[in-house]
């Protein structure tokens, strides 16, 4: 990567604005001839364009998720789902449920948790080797 003092001057961005007022500029003027100096100006390109370049493919690349549910969270929604499995409006009305969770939030919560593979695998691994 490189760093620039002036990024304006090290990557320039071009300005339809100002575009179109040189163009009505020299309509007005009848002089559809550019000069040698603004012809240079406009087909003038970045000079470390594969910076550029470079930083977009990184920005458009796919993020890992680094999101992780507290452990005691994590606990909870685990016996949520073992004494209750899908029935999200009876696990409103638990005893453990201390925040007063509505069903929809605790739908979203189960939701968030079964998208954490990390967390999610370990209590399936545990489920799985209890029933055995």
């Amino acid at each position: 990567m490189g760093l620039a003092y002036d990024t304006n001057e090290a990557v320039q961005i071009p300005n339809v604005k100002h575009e179109m007022l040189e163009d009505a500029k020299r309509k007005v003027k009848g002089n559809e001839d550019l000069s040698d100096h603004e012809n240079e100006e406009m087909n003038m390109t970045a000079a470390k364009s594969y910076v550029m370049e470079k930083l977009e493919a990184e920005a458009k690349a796919p993020r890992e998720r680094l999101l992780k549910l507290p452990k005691g969270q994590a606990q909870f929604l685990t016996y949520l789902i073992k004494k209750y499995d899908e029935d999200y409006k009876a696990m409103s009305k638990d005893k453990k449920n201390h925040y007063q969770l509505t069903w929809k939030q605790i739908r979203a919560k189960i939701k968030m948790f079964k998208g954490i593979p990390e967390q999610y695998n370990k209590f399936v691994e545990n489920s799985s080797t209890q029933e055995s």
